[in-house]
């Protein structure tokens, strides 16, 4: 698809927006009072970044926001593709909606995201859950607003999952959360067809953000005091390719560290064979960029990495690793693991336990293979039982849960400077922070140093998080 094709008319846009003030107006013609809207999020940062479009809509609409889906006028569910288990949780809540629908009838209830777009799934929906008014996937989401407005005036079901290579909507608003963290996408889709992965399937093509875009809104978060910016993409590492520019990931993530302010720069997610040595001697380089990657390997076999679509080897995967350690020895170092991909014996998966070992990961995201309908995966033959998997993936769990402790009491003693950005239900440490390289520290405070920084000392530690105490606080 041509670039120019990849962008939404702005008046496409504008037209949506309209829409959201002709909602509002006949809202606040009625004089009732405010419709609330409920939002829930399952799956990936990117999904989050999305839902805080759709809040920025209905906002717009005159729609208030509330944690009780039973006192919403609009249920708003966006729903993650990538494990069995998202599905079934999302099936779940959604069934129990029907309670929420039967005492209030005029209740709007959307389903969307990635899920969504999977041909299966929107089908389940339209015959199993029919108290459900709108489905749409991530491709239309641009759109909510006109499928609102029609469910309004004449109620009825709305369908809208068309199969789409996918564009770029600019210029939509955006209700964050919380006022220190921010997503900012720099690009959509997947190219790479890992055979597992139904992204590429649902989320279409990769397209990128025009930089000056990324750029402009990353000045602008700085400017309303965020202080942590996460950069997101399926693959950031691609980022640039489709724009027909000198431009790569490397070279944005400079120009965003160039912009004035006090913040910190992360990115997610990195796909090994196209993170670079210029990427790592530009983290070294960029004072903003956070000492801390996310990269996934997956798999410690070169049959299984093969039989994944993972374009690389193990050998390489830790060529990569030694190459950034040498640039930031301090790096902290986070991936992915399936255990139990179709094929894999137990013995080639005791070559993920040894490059475990070997690099000593300071957290992991693990999950059992879950099959998705129409991944080439799916259908690959399988040589172990669910038992066995299921030993494998406790061994993997035990031996990362023992890395993670022994790293994590490295830090006791020592002091790190600290964004503090949240507040905690635990009495005893009732702030949130993180170091730059992203660990977890549980804090006590006041209340009022959510999204400032501080020099804190590690004072103990466990297997997920740390324990500190506040030496000294910045002000703003």
């Amino acid at each position: 698809m041509e670039r120019k094709n990849r962008l939404i008319p702005r008046e496409d846009v504008e037209a949506q927006l309209h829409i959201c003030d002709v909602i509002r107006a006949e809202w606040t013609e009625k004089q009732a009072n405010q419709p609330l809207a409920f939002v829930d999020t399952y799956g990936c940062q990117q999904n989050e970044a999305d839902s805080e479009q759709l809040r920025g809509m209905l906002q717009r609409m005159g729609y208030g926001f509330t944690d009780d889906e039973s006192q919403a006028a609009i249920v708003v569910i966006n729903t993650c593709a990538v494990r069995e288990h998202a599905e079934m949780r999302v099936l779940g809540n959604v069934g129990a909606l029907t309670h929420t629908k039967r005492k209030n009838p005029e209740q709007i209830i959307c389903l969307c995201g990635c899920a969504m777009q999977e041909p299966h799934m929107a089908e389940k929906i339209r015959r199993s859950f029919r108290h459900v008014d709108l489905v749409f996937g991530p491709h239309a989401l641009w759109r909510f607003p006109s499928f609102v407005q029609e469910i309004l005036r004449n109620r009825g079901r709305i369908f809208e999952t068309e199969d789409s290579e996918g564009q770029i909507a600019e210029g939509l608003p955006v209700v964050r959360q919380g006022g220190v963290k921010a997503w900012v996408s720099i690009m959509y889709g997947c190219n790479n067809f890992c055979t597992y992965c139904i992204v590429p399937y649902v989320r279409g093509r990769e397209r990128s953000r025009a930089p000056e875009l990324i750029l402009e809104e990353c000045r602008n978060l700085v400017a309303e005091g965020y202080r942590d910016i996460t950069l997101l993409g399926q693959n950031v590492n691609s980022y640039g390719k489709d724009l027909g520019i000198d431009m790569d990931f490397a070279d944005l993530l400079r120009q965003v560290n160039d912009i004035p302010g006090d913040f910190l720069i992360r990115f997610m997610t990195s796909h090994p064979k196209d993170a670079s040595d210029k990427l790592f001697h530009t983290m070294a380089e960029c004072e903003k960029v956070a000492p801390a990657l996310h990269l996934p390997f997956q798999a410690g076999n070169n049959r299984v990495l093969q039989a994944m679509n993972r374009r690389y080897t193990k050998e390489q995967y830790l060529s990569k690793i030694e190459s950034l350690r040498s640039l930031i020895p301090d790096i902290v170092l986070t991936s992915d693991v399936i255990v139990g991909f179709p094929g894999e014996t137990t013995e080639e998966f005791e070559d993920t336990l040894r490059l475990l070992e070997e690099v000593r990961f300071d957290a992991l995201f693990t999950f059992i293979y879950s099959p998705r309908q129409g991944t080439p995966a799916a259908k690959m033959p399988d040589v172990l039982t669910k038992e066995e998997k299921s030993r494998n993936f406790q061994r993997l769990v035990e031996l990362q849960n023992q890395i993670s402790a022994e790293k994590h009491a490295a830090y006791v003693g020592k002091e790190y400077r600290v964004l503090i950005d949240g507040v905690s239900q635990n009495p005893r440490h009732n702030l949130t922070s993180r170091t730059p390289g992203g660990r977890l520290v549980h804090l006590s405070g006041p209340e009022g140093l959510v999204g400032s920084y501080a020099t804190a000392r590690i004072t103990d530690s466990s297997t997920w998080a740390l324990f500190g105490e506040i030496l000294s606080e910045e002000v703003s």
